[in-house]
């Protein structure tokens, strides 16, 4: 029986847009690199905001870019699931959607000027990398969404690269531990593309895409999603052990009720709705995990 999605109406339409549960994957990275380099340095709380603004409209610009070319290629019609739906149930105009978009990238454009202006430019140039990735997610003839790449750009862009931005902003050098502790972000950002992933698998395997997810199988799929929550929690208790972080870090086991969770929903239901709180979940998790690492750190350097 299919189940109608009603649609949204004022500001949640712009809202829904961004599609707020993953932002986080913009905000979590952010912050956690700015917190290891609190133990370098004393930090300079504009950069830092001004680094989260512009990771946050990108990453909301990204979404809208996959708002559209889905629209586009018609993949996406009123009972999807997940998507912010503002074109197939709110009857805004595709190329509305495609203009507030490029605006955003605008914005964090000049915002990015401004952090090159403080740090270097030659952040300018991976800014701009990070910025054509997210176009080309789902833009361009070749998406990388619609690949079995998704997760691996995805991790590595908004999960690892940011951090060590975040980091480099601050403190004016790339450390090792900044490397090490920007492993299980990429991990976790990745996750949450592997869990839109499995909950979307079957209209995407009807429309012609080739993810990771539908090449492995739903149920391979699910344990490559549990590898990433496993080796995000394991990597943390390697770094611990061989003295390389405090065991204060050891508080990322706070959150793992969480993942825990989300695996049983996804081996109990395959229906997109009844797995949406799962998909929610996973970026509530990049959230938490990077929240409790950073104070864990933070933890650590003042004691």
């Amino acid at each position: 029986m299919t189940q109608t999605i009603q649609a949204d109406n004022g500001w949640r339409v712009w809202w829904q847009l961004t599609r707020p549960h993953t932002l986080t994957a913009a905000f979590a990275p952010v912050f956690l690199g700015t917190m290891i380099a609190i133990r370098d340095t004393h930090i300079d709380w504009l950069l830092f905001t001004a680094m989260l603004v512009a990771s946050l409209l990108i990453q909301a610009a990204t979404n809208m870019f996959n708002e559209y070319y889905d629209f586009a290629r018609g993949l996406d019609n009123e009972n999807s699931v997940g998507i912010g739906g503002a074109i197939v149930r709110n009857g805004v105009k595709p190329q509305t959607v495609l203009r507030l978009a490029f605006l955003l990238y605008a914005i964090a454009g000049v915002i990015g000027i401004y952090i090159c202006y403080q740090t270097s430019w030659w952040l300018l140039v991976v800014g701009g990398i990070a910025m054509i990735i997210g176009y080309l997610y789902t833009g361009g003839p070749y998406p990388i969404a619609y690949t079995p790449f998704g997760e691996l750009f995805s991790g590595l862009f908004m999960g690892f690269l940011i951090v060590l931005i975040a980091f480099y902003i601050q403190t004016g050098t790339i450390t090792a531990d900044s490397i090490l502790l920007s492993v299980p972000s990429t991990l976790l950002v990745a996750a949450i593309m592997m869990a839109n992933n499995i909950r979307d698998i079957v209209g995407d395997a009807a429309s012609g895409r080739k993810t990771l997810a539908i090449l492995a199988g739903r149920s391979a799929a699910v344990n490559i999603l549990l590898s990433f929550f496993v080796l995000s929690y394991v990597w943390i208790v390697i770094l611990v052990v061989f003295g390389i972080i405090t065991p204060w870090a050891l508080l990322v086991f706070l959150s793992i009720k969480k993942p825990v969770k989300i695996i049983n929903i996804f081996k109990r239901h395959t229906e997109p709705l009844k797995v949406m709180p799962a998909m929610k979940d996973t970026g509530i998790t990049n959230t938490l995990f990077a929240l409790l690492l950073a104070i864990g750190l933070l933890i650590g350097h003042i004691f």
